[in-house]
């Protein structure tokens, strides 16, 4: 697999990584072995880039990939994230005392004492990102971090933070049901040198050979509430992807090979991160890396679902609290 790079000074990774949420169940039940299975074919396919966060099942994410880790020292390059406090109530908080303790609880959870990159989760509004930045950059200094970025900001908050120290990366949604980056994002972290990560680059499993059906979705689904999956938007995105599966098919590529081919064409420095809990899954996302496309193929691709296809918004009214809005 072709690698890209983290930033400008961060590690080269496998153009796809891997998002790590599935770990935790919130796409279905799993278990350890399984995802142990999973991580193995990683590594045989260079998918060396692993995303997880400290929400992820409350450290369950985390812990299945430490006890991987374990017995694989240094085969990965490991994200994670913090800043989201659930306890007594859900909030904010990017103090520094709070991200430390943080990290060295999903060192732990890890087996490591090091990661590659360390995001924050959701921005503290009232906390001013430049002190933020400055508690990032003293981890990086102390040698616990490689590098650090921030999750669903603004273009606005990237040059702020910028002005402070280099971000090795952004991570935001991003695939053909949810372009919201390309009205500003995806060109300031080319300007700026900053990597963007990429999840949910098959639209949640929309983009693929089984789209999930939201009457079977268990109540603690995250999608059960998402706008995008109640009726009648459902129907109409179910109508729109079905004609890009057959686009796919047509042309001898899984929809979700080629959602992954998609986004990776959209930049040299965007790296998809599709979420699996699953080894068969991960080949078949792995694959888009593969793909070249023609430009009448994305002219096609376009043409079948166009920017701002999709019915509904990504999120539901309580999960949209946090990600910056812009544009």
């Amino acid at each position: 697999m072709q690698k890209r790079q983290l930033g400008k000074f961060g590690p080269q990774v496998g153009s796809v990584g891997l998002g790590c949420m599935s770990f935790a169940g919130f796409y279905g039940k799993t278990d350890e072995a399984e995802a142990h299975e999973t991580l193995k074919t990683a590594l045989d396919l260079g998918v060396d880039h692993l995303d997880t966060s400290n929400m992820y099942g409350n450290g369950v994410s985390e812990s299945t990939i430490g006890s991987f880790v374990k017995n694989n020292p240094n085969a990965f390059k490991i994200a994670t994230k913090a800043g989201i406090r659930t306890q007594p109530t859900r909030c904010f908080d990017n103090s520094p005392e709070y991200l430390a303790q943080c990290l060295e609880d999903s060192f732990k959870r890890l087996n490591v004492d090091f990661v590659d990159l360390f995001y924050i989760h959701r921005r503290e509004q009232d906390r001013p990102i430049e002190d933020v930045t400055e508690t990032l950059a003293g981890f990086v200094k102390q040698g616990k971090i490689g590098g650090f970025g921030f999750s669903e900001i603004s273009p606005s908050s990237l040059e702020r933070a910028s002005a402070i120290h280099h971000v090795m990366a952004v991570q935001s949604e991003y695939s053909l049901w949810s372009r919201l980056p390309e009205l500003g994002m995806l060109q300031a972290c080319k300007r700026l040198g900053t990597a963007f990560v990429a999840f949910s680059p098959l639209a949640r499993g929309m983009l693929s050979d089984q789209m999930p059906d939201p009457a079977a979705l268990p109540d603690t689904d995250f999608r059960k509430n998402q706008p995008r999956f109640q009726e009648p938007n459902y129907g109409y995105n179910v109508t729109a992807i079905n004609r890009f599966r057959d686009y796919a098919h047509k042309n001898g590529w899984t929809p979700a090979a080629l959602a992954i081919a998609w986004t990776l064409h959209q930049g040299d420095h965007i790296i998809p991160i599709p979420g699996t809990r699953t080894s068969k899954n991960l080949t078949d996302d792995a694959n888009g890396a593969d793909i070249t496309l023609t430009p009448e193929n994305l002219t096609e691709i376009e043409a079948i679902l166009p920017v701002g296809f999709a019915h509904g918004d990504r999120y539901s009214v309580a999960q949209y609290v946090g990600p910056e809005r812009y544009c």
